[in-house]
């Protein structure tokens, strides 16, 4: 019998022709290479997740057939095309309304828009929605994030969605090849599919949020330069700022794809908008600040432009930690939820008793940390992570104008408001972050760093034990904490593990490179050091790429960045030595 007479009576799963490579949740969402991502595995696990959302109660976030279910998707290209240079695969989206029709439910196209306007026009509906996006990974890569009515999927709904997904596999691999909508290489039969009518719904109504929460404000005067990039909220944020009054300069459009990530904003990368910005001044006169987002619009990106005694521009980029505490400072937040990652400055100024038990990293762990705030009677609750992506957990009132709450990152928000409380407190945007905390932070991050390899280094060092959260050293000995600060006992066994961690990590973070005796480790989420001197490493495994992140925290922004740097140096940096360390044992 022929190829042709197998497929014919063959179970699709037996005439796949390459070796499907599931996606896994990662801190949120799922992604992968996009030469992995073929329609078919995207189409079963949306599927799958459609599934599990029409299953819970509507004040659960759950949905109903027959629903309108919305979609939308950023610039990169596999999103909605064919890419030949990734094996053919792309098309995403066109496998998610797939997934939509197939649930009983109705597809509703908004378009290339950001992911929290996505779900912004969603949740006001009472509906679901899902993103076609990346995020800031890099254009190979690419991923979808699926939300309920209510909002993001929380960890607790990861494992009954893995029986649903797993319940559509078994359904869609057993399906005969010869009535499978999928080919041999895992793509729609039927070739390139056209995707509904965009619905622009998406991109006003997000516009209009926030012109009209601050339409009674004006920017006028600020001349503020928006590096486009490739961010699929370019255009809208240029427009948002022009209507609130301020002069801007769009600069760095770019018709390819640029992962641009926020909590790795190199000085390659400043580099490259200092030339921007001194271009645009020679045409059209000094630039105060320089704002943009990563590849999906929900993470900002903020630099400060200074010029010294008339010099040439210089710019000063402020990680998510410090636009987080400006913005919660504006919209008067009397809760705030960051994850263990954070610039350890919240802790030392107006906000520190508005600060809640600090959470792994991760919206999902952050949104539930604001959801235990407002039950707690906290009416003002927000949260942010190091990327800088900022989430409203409740509404917000000023000038009796009401910000609806958006607990998912969004990158505008955090943008307006430093800029409004730049003109409102008469300052340049750079004496603004002068006036938080001196606690400065840098992130970096190794790429192509198998996850698997971090995970090992992270338990070469740890307790072994999943209640400890803080290990103290002190004169008193080695003592263990749960994350709400209550003492645990431990066997003398654990206490040497623990010292001896401390030894061979003092002998990586030495005093050869500034670091002072090790005083404390925290296990919340990956390996957090801190010294005595002040100085503070936290070492993590990204959730969802083959990335090994390095964060730092100091007393001067010169120190944050050296240890940075001595975290991604190769071939023998911090997380280098930390990786023959640990593979070496």
């Amino acid at each position: 019998m022929d190829k042709q007479g197998q497929n014919d009576i063959g179970a699709l799963i037996e005439c796949l022709e390459y070796e499907p490579r599931e996606l896994k949740f990662g801190t949120s969402g799922r992604r992968g290479d996009v030469k992995d991502l073929s329609q078919l595995e995207v189409y079963i696990n949306a599927l799958g997740e459609l599934r599990y959302l029409k299953r819970l109660n509507k004040d659960e976030g759950g949905i109903r057939e027959g629903d309108e279910f919305y979609f939308g998707y950023d610039l990169r290209p596999s999103s909605i095309k064919f890419e030949t240079e990734h094996g053919g695969r792309g098309e995403i989206a066109q496998a998610i309304v797939q997934a939509i029709t197939d649930a009983g439910l109705k597809p509703v196209n908004l378009g290339r828009i950001p992911t929290p306007a996505v779900m912004c026009y969603a949740i006001k509906r009472g509906k679901g929605s899902i993103m076609v996006t990346g995020s800031h990974i890099p254009f190979n890569r690419n991923g979808y994030k699926t939300n309920s009515a209510k909002g993001e999927l929380m960890k607790s709904d990861e494992a009954p969605i893995g029986l649903d997904v797993e319940r559509v596999r078994n359904e869609v691999y057993s399906q005969a090849f010869a009535e499978s909508m999928f080919n041999e290489q895992g793509l729609f039969k039927t070739g390139h599919r056209e995707l509904p009518p965009e619905n622009r719904g998406g991109e006003s109504e997000y516009i209009r949020r926030y012109t009209d929460f601050f339409g009674g404000k004006s920017l006028e005067g600020l001349r503020i330069l928006v590096f486009q990039h490739s961010a699929v909220g370019r255009d809208m944020l240029v427009g948002i700022l022009e209507e609130l009054g301020a002069h801007v300069i769009g600069a760095g459009r770019s018709g390819r794809f640029i992962p641009i990530d926020t909590e790795n904003v190199n000085e390659a990368l400043i580099a490259d908008i200092t030339e921007l910005v001194v271009r645009a001044e020679a045409e059209a006169g000094l630039v105060d600040a320089v704002v943009s987002t990563d590849g999906d619009s929900d993470r900002p990106m903020l630099l400060a432009v200074e010029h010294e005694r008339g010099g040439p521009a210089s710019l000063r980029f402020y990680g998510g930690d410090l636009v987080g505490m400006v913005t919660a400072e504006y919209i008067g937040a009397d809760a705030v939820v960051v994850p263990i990652s954070s610039n350890d400055g919240i802790d030392r100024g107006h906000l520190a008793q508005m600060v809640e038990p600090k959470t792994r990293i991760g919206s999902p762990y952050v949104i539930e940390g604001m959801l235990k705030a407002a039950e707690n009677g906290r009416r003002r609750v927000c949260g942010w992570e190091a990327n800088g992506g900022f989430m409203l957990g409740s509404d917000v009132e000023s000038d009796g104008r009401v910000l609806a709450a958006l607990p998912t990152r969004d990158a505008v928000l955090p943008i307006l408001s430093v800029l409004f409380s730049a003109v409102e407190g008469g300052c340049a945007v750079s004496e603004l972050f002068r006036r938080l905390p001196a606690r400065y932070s840098r992130a970096s991050l190794l790429k192509n760093f198998p996850r698997e390899n971090g995970l090992k280094i992270i338990d070469a060092f740890s307790p072994n034990d999943d209640k400890v959260c803080d290990v103290l050293f002190n004169e008193a000995g080695v003592e263990f904490k749960t994350n709400d600060g209550k003492g645990i006992e431990a066997p003398e066994e654990a206490k040497q593990r623990m010292r001896d961690s401390r030894a061979a990590l003092e002998r990586i973070f030495n005093s050869e490179l500034g670091f002072g005796r090790i005083t404390a480790l925290n296990f919340t989420d990956g390996l957090r050091i801190y010294f005595d001197n002040s100085d503070v490493a936290h070492v993590r495994p990204s959730g969802n790429a083959n990335e090994l992140r390095i964060y730092a925290v100091a007393d001067s922004q010169a120190r944050a960045d050296t240890i940075a740097r001595f975290g991604v140096a190769e071939p023998d940096g911090l997380l280098r030595m930390l990786e023959k360390t640990v593979m070496c044992r």
